[in-house]
């Protein structure tokens, strides 16, 4: 998907004001992605995203860290100066862009790394 699809998708699902509202919001929902994923499929997911995103992918962190939903929305929110609730938001209109940007598998694996209760965000239902 090129950059410009995705953040057209992300800006009407977020309903943010331009592109340059929905990038700094999707950079910082992929930084917070990346701080809690192996650094190989951070590495694997920044491929199947267009420039500058895929840069939020690939900051040198080490090992990922653990930390649940609530959380992640914790740093969503501290990153894009929100409102946890309005993170939430943010963070659903990135992921269910993201799901239709990178091929199933790639979000399957990215799926497992995350906690569970995070996977409405990708816009479907939480498997099973």
């Amino acid at each position: 998907m090129r950059l410009d699809e995705f953040l057209t998708r992300v800006r009407d699902r977020g309903e943010f004001h331009g592109d340059d509202e929905a990038e700094q919001v999707a950079t910082a929902v992929l930084w917070v992605v990346a701080s809690r994923i192996p650094p190989d499929d951070a590495a694997d997911l920044a491929r199947d995203l267009p420039a500058p995103l895929d840069d939020a992918l690939r900051p040198e962190r080490g090992r990922p860290e653990t930390f649940g939903r609530e959380e992640f929305l914790r740093r969503v929110a501290q990153q894009t100066g929100a409102r946890p609730r309005t993170a939430e938001w943010d963070a659903g209109a990135v992921l269910s862009t993201l799901a239709e940007a990178v091929p199933r598998e790639r979000v399957d694996r990215l799926l497992a790394c995350l906690p569970a209760d995070c996977a409405d965000l990708f816009g479907g239902p939480a498997p099973h």
